[in-house]
């Protein structure tokens, strides 16, 4: 059974370490815990007893086998440096945010296996996609166990650098994409109508729920899903007009926007690297 490591519990460490447990793979007593903050690890071991709570980064690495880095991508830089010459063969280093890529990370430890796991919210639920990226170091047998890891509480999908980003947006920030829509959907129909939010929110909730299991269960594409309500003359029609008159290229420039981002963390990373270097 592995030990596993959590430098940062943050919205994302503390996240994933939730999920690993709901998940049942891994016992909470092999899971080990630091953060910059040290009260915010206390926090989730004050939740699950059996987690172990360490005040630095070396110490995770001691009693850990692999090593999930949960920090901000300008931060990893310097976490993977601080432990790299502690590192020892049986050592896995896991990094969960998209702009440091796995060569990235190569190159601060130049022997160890690297993989990149790029979690989303609603792996909290045992569900939904997660994004893995494996260096070349990594074996069949290895990608396998940590494969089966990964799908204890997600649906994995293999990326590579070119896709990074955009499957990033869709798979991590979809769903606060998503939920701003319903938001805004709900406060349009408070706004326009009697209904109270109370209500709206209650029948949007479990519209969305069983729209979820609609996809699950395979009963339609999200395209017939849509030609199935829609009517011809009728009330959706109507809606979806409205829709696709406003809607424009809003998604175009979300991505647009995404991307600008990305790439700005992508030149820290590389000069932050770079420097190293020289």
């Amino acid at each position: 059974m592995k030990e596993l490591g959590f430098i940062g519990t943050g919205n994302m460490g503390s996240l994933i370490i939730e999920a690993m447990i709901r998940g049942k793979k891994i016992p909470s007593k092999n899971i080990h815990m630091t953060n910059r903050t040290l009260e915010k690890a206390k926090n989730i071991q004050k939740r699950y007893p059996k987690t172990s709570v360490y005040k630095n980064s070396l110490d995770i690495v001691k009693h850990s086998d692999w090593v999930f880095i949960c920090s901000k991508p300008l931060e990893m830089v310097a976490i993977i440096d601080e432990i790299s010459n502690h590192l020892e063969p049986r050592h896995v280093i896991i990094t969960i945010t998209s702009p440091m890529e796995v060569e990235d990370t190569e190159q601060l430890v130049p022997t160890t296996p690297v993989v990149r796991f790029v979690p989303s919210i609603v792996n909290l639920a045992l569900e939904g996609p997660s994004l893995i990226t494996f260096s070349n170091r990594c074996s069949t047998t290895l990608r396998d166990e940590l494969w089966e890891l990964f799908s204890s509480i997600s649906s994995p999908i293999i990326i590579n650098n070119s896709i990074t980003r955009v499957a990033s947006d869709l798979a991590s920030c979809g769903p606060a994409f998503l939920s701003f829509l319903v938001e805004s959907m709900i406060k349009g129909a408070v706004d326009e109508t009697e209904i109270d939010e109370k209500t709206a929110t209650n029948i949007t909730e479990s519209m969305i729920i069983g729209y979820g299991e609609l996809l699950r269960q395979k009963h339609f594409s999200l395209a017939t899903l849509r030609e199935r309500v829609t009517v011809a003359g009728g009330v959706t029609g109507i809606g979806l007009n409205v829709l696709q008159k406003e809607v424009g290229f809003m998604f175009h420039e979300l991505y647009q926007e995404t991307a600008k981002k990305y790439k700005e963390d992508r030149r820290g990373i590389s000069n932050q690297l770079q420097k190293k270097k020289s």
